[in-house]
């Protein structure tokens, strides 16, 4: 496929089609793709790791992983990169992977947690990774970047900011822009999901109905979004402008198409979150409950001892 150079990065000549859009095509501009699999094989190597001290990882948490990646490297690593530069439509569907999809993904592969088990203690060199790793996790950086009044606008905000406002176009002009963008999606989803999904140690916990409240806040915002954009009587954004003469795309459909994405999109998400934050309730209350009545099987004992050493004090002064 012959490469058409535009603002200055690669994007294909033909239209789109399922079979074009996932081949594997890495420019100078793919960094994410390239960290996704450096990320698979750095996950890999610690759970083999693990497993050679004797220790078993959760084969879901493997699949979870692994199915997280290869969502990243599938927007990022493939021609879809290429066509996202020039459809508006193509783009929304990365946005929306790498920031619901993928995020989603890693966290329950719960990395910190693999981390944590896999790096050397002790003090000195060796053990310094470990430490930074823990420190991070407590520093009042984290803590910040961690707590609802920060994620929760932050997500919403890297909907109408980067849409609404001159910002988008500016990043799409350069191929260092549209990077950070892509990556500015991933971490934003990272960041609103982590004390949602909570499969880690995190900088701060929620209770679980206040992950449900911190899930269900951007709702209505994102489903507003996808529809104001699918209703727009004019182009949001000025990159996608001008479709390529031939492919037959009008760039006020596909923006309209677009904003059914976003609004398609936002239901699924949720509901597998729900589910995770359900599940983990569940259990957790399950937890409690053995808890409780292995104290009370414990206290029961010691009451029932005290009543027969009572019975037998009382037969002692008796005789």
């Amino acid at each position: 496929m012959d490469h058409g150079h535009h603002s200055g990065m690669w994007v294909p000549d033909e239209p789109p089609t399922w079979g074009r859009m996932f081949l594997p095509h890495l420019t100078p501009e793919s960094a994410l793709a390239v960290l996704s699999v450096v990320g698979l094989l750095v996950y890999l190597g610690a759970v083999l790791r693990l497993s050679r001290t004797g220790v078993s990882w959760p084969w879901w948490r493997t699949l979870a992983w692994t199915a997280g990646i290869v969502s990243l490297f599938a927007v990022t690593g493939t021609w879809l990169n290429g066509y996202s530069m020039v459809l508006f439509s193509v783009h929304m569907a990365q946005h929306m992977v790498l920031s619901l999809i993928t995020p989603l993904l890693l966290l329950l592969g719960a990395p910190v947690t693999l981390a944590l088990r896999t790096l050397p203690r002790g003090r000195g060199a060796a053990g310094a990774p470990r430490a930074l790793l823990l420190e991070a996790l407590h520093s009042r950086f984290a803590r910040f970047v961690a707590h609802p009044l920060f994620t929760v606008p932050l997500f919403i905000a890297s909907l109408y900011g980067v849409y609404f406002t001159p910002l988008f176009d500016t990043l799409m002009r350069s191929p260092v822009g549209h990077q950070l963008m892509l990556t500015h999606f991933v971490v934003t989803g990272l960041l609103f999901f982590g004390p949602i999904v909570a499969q880690d140690p995190w900088p701060r916990t929620l209770s679980h109905p206040g992950r449900m409240l911190e899930l269900f806040l951007p709702v209505p915002f994102h489903a507003f979004f996808g529809v104001s954009i699918m209703l727009a009587g004019s182009l949001v954004v000025t990159t996608f402008a001008e479709a390529p003469t031939g492919w037959g795309v009008d760039p006020l459909t596909d923006q309209g198409v677009a904003g059914g994405i976003v609004w398609a999109f936002g239901e699924l998400p949720t509901v597998l979150v729900l589910a995770v934050v359900f599940f983990s309730w569940a259990s957790s209350d399950d937890r409690r409950a053995r808890a409780i009545d292995r104290a009370a099987d414990r206290n029961g004992d010691a009451e029932l001892a005290a009543y027969n050493a009572r019975l037998r004090a009382m037969a002692e002064q008796g005789r």
